[in-house]
């Protein structure tokens, strides 16, 4: 983690609830690194208000896009991230230890409040 908060551009947040995101911009881009909520807090919130919360900040740092990557098996996750409004634009294949596939998502960005 200490790392990924290392790269140009990364920022992130630990929910004292049980969650917590690591993101990254760059240029007019943004990708979501990584998601986790702790097993017993999911479907209450968590995981949907930290991923808005890093959908605005990428948008306020200039971000017209946010990308992320989930596996194609992941269902509980696919299905947080389409309710957050990302569409499959890609897939990665073997992109897992296992060898499964990973998809690509993608959603759009709105303008921050400078009109980025």
């Amino acid at each position: 983690m200490a790392l990924q908060l290392g790269q140009s551009g990364a920022f992130g947040w630990i929910s004292g609830q049980g969650g917590m995101i690591l993101a990254r911009v760059a240029a007019d881009e943004a990708e979501v690194l990584t998601l986790a909520v702790d097993p017993e807090r999911r479907r209450r919130g968590l995981g949907r208000g930290l991923i808005e919360h890093a959908i605005a900040t990428a948008g306020d740092r200039g971000a017209r896009c946010m990308f992320l990557e989930v596996g194609e098996g992941n269902a509980p996750a696919r299905a947080l991230y389409g309710a957050a409004g990302f569409t499959e634009v890609g897939r990665r294949r073997r992109y897992y230890r296992d060898g499964s596939d990973a998809l690509v998502l993608r959603r759009a960005i709105l303008c921050g409040p400078a009109g980025a």
